[in-house]
């Protein structure tokens, strides 16, 4: 009872230190209440207060980024980067481009991304950082002249043994491109391994654009499988329709699965035949068109303008679009359609209510900091390959990217087991992410 009334003070201390973030209050909210028992059995970890050092961005940088549209108009933008833990390795997490962008969102990502990178295996730490800019209809001109604005500013504070980039919502193969020209302009050093996501062309990583859509899948089969079950023949909804939707799309389907429904900001489209992916991939990746033009390739398919994708019955659910997309009523929605496991492909895409719902039915939840770690461990991946002047084969790089998939399984399912709550994922997960962290942490000293 004590301790946890410790740790419940130091989140009221959290929130009070951080007012008006309550994305990050959330994510620490959900960690925090996992560690009472990991305290007791090490006390060490409540004496070198190292809770509330993690809790604590290591750094936090805020810039402006001006830039010129195409009819000459300036433009002002606001960049981030949160350097948020080194314990483990270089800081390493993507940027996201987008309107809700505030340093809230950054620092729950680079919270989340802690725990991650950890769970990976991989020596890599935890940050996160984007912008306010929005790139949906704009040029290939105003996004290249916004990364490089973008990047004059983030350059000075990155490095391959520092901080290590990639993308993330708004921030593509396109994207990553412009960013590394203009770091490579600025430094005049081709350094590699400074952001990962990169082409193929200039030392990108097979399987890295698939990795976040595929190592979710592969850790829904490893749940389904701790139930002598499998994705074969399963009926899946995949919220979204971006790189990590996609891809979800993709292995789901050559492990017997079949996706039924996919989504964009603006409706819903069902496909009982299961989604065509090279569709879904002309019209997301190659057109930039929204996701109801499906039906103009696939008659039989139907849209709903508007509507909810978690309405639609299945016995697999992956949100893969973005934070808190799953709220209670969705669950229950979800469970009394008889869904029995859910992978999180996006960062925090069920509210806490939806989670203790699936938690109360029974439901198989792969929290997203297990779940969707696949997508920063193939960067990782990425950044071996940079540092030996190495180039893996996609199915050697998809082998590896299965089995740490399969050892963060085992990690989550071991630590559950061991901290009394046999099955729990996001207990799993919470525990066995932060007691490496802070180990390290502790090794280090008091820094």
């Amino acid at each position: 009872m004590v301790m946890v009334e410790r740790v419940e003070a130091i989140y009221q201390d959290v929130v009070k230190r951080n007012p008006g973030e309550v994305e990050f209050h959330q994510a620490v909210k959900e960690v925090l209440e996992c560690l009472g028992p990991v305290l007791v059995k090490y006390p060490d970890f409540t004496e070198a207060k190292i809770i509330e050092r993690i809790c604590e961005p290591e750094r936090q940088t805020i810039f402006r980024v001006p830039w010129q549209d195409d009819r000459g108009e300036v433009q002002i933008n606001r960049g981030f980067r949160v350097q948020f833990n080194s314990a483990l390795g270089p800081y390493k997490g993507g940027l996201r481009f987008h309107p809700s962008v505030y340093l809230g969102i950054i620092k729950f990502l680079g919270f989340e991304q802690i725990f991650k990178n950890s769970l990976t295996g991989l020596p890599i730490g935890g940050a996160k950082g984007g912008s306010d800019f929005d790139p949906k209809g704009k040029s290939d001109n105003e996004v290249m002249r916004f990364c490089q604005s973008f990047m004059t500013e983030l350059w000075r504070i990155i490095g391959e043994h520092t901080d290590v980039p990639a993308g993330d919502i708004g921030v593509g193969g396109r994207e990553i491109g412009y960013l590394f020209g203009q770091y490579k302009r600025l430094t005049n050093k081709f350094e590699a391994g400074v952001l990962t996501g990169k082409g193929l062309v200039y030392g990108g990583s097979q399987v890295r654009t698939e990795a976040t859509g595929y190592g979710c899948t592969y850790f829904v089969e490893e749940m389904l499988k701790g139930k002598k079950n499998g994705l074969k023949g399963k009926k899946v909804v995949v919220s979204g329709s971006g790189n990590v939707a996609i891809y979800t799309l993709e292995k789901v389907h050559q492990l017997g699965g079949k996706v039924i429904a996919m989504s964009d900001s603006n409706g819903v489209i069902v496909d009982e035949r299961g989604c065509n992916i090279e569709t879904i991939q002309q019209l997301k990746e190659v057109e930039r068109r929204r996701i109801k033009d499906y039906c103009d390739y696939h008659r039989h398919a139907k849209y709903i303008h508007g509507g909810n994708i978690w309405d639609v019955p299945c016995d697999v659910a992956m949100p893969s679009a973005t934070q808190n997309e799953v709220t209670g009523k969705d669950a229950k929605k979800l469970v009394k359609n008889g869904c029995i496991a859910v992978g999180e492909g996006a960062n925090m895409p069920t509210t806490p209510d939806g989670v203790q719902v699936f938690l109360s039915a029974g439901v198989l939840f792969g929290p997203g900091k297990a779940a969707n770690a696949g997508g920063v461990a193939t960067s990782a991946l990425e950044m071996q390959q940079n540092a030996g002047r190495e180039a893996w084969g996609f199915e050697e790089t998809d082998a590896k990217l299965h089995q740490i998939m399969k050892n963060v399984y085992q990690l989550c399912s071991e630590a559950a087991d061991e901290f009394g709550s046999p099955g729990n994922f996001v207990v799993g997960a919470n525990i066995a992410g932060f007691i490496k962290v802070a180990r390290a942490m502790s090794a280090h000293g008091l820094v």
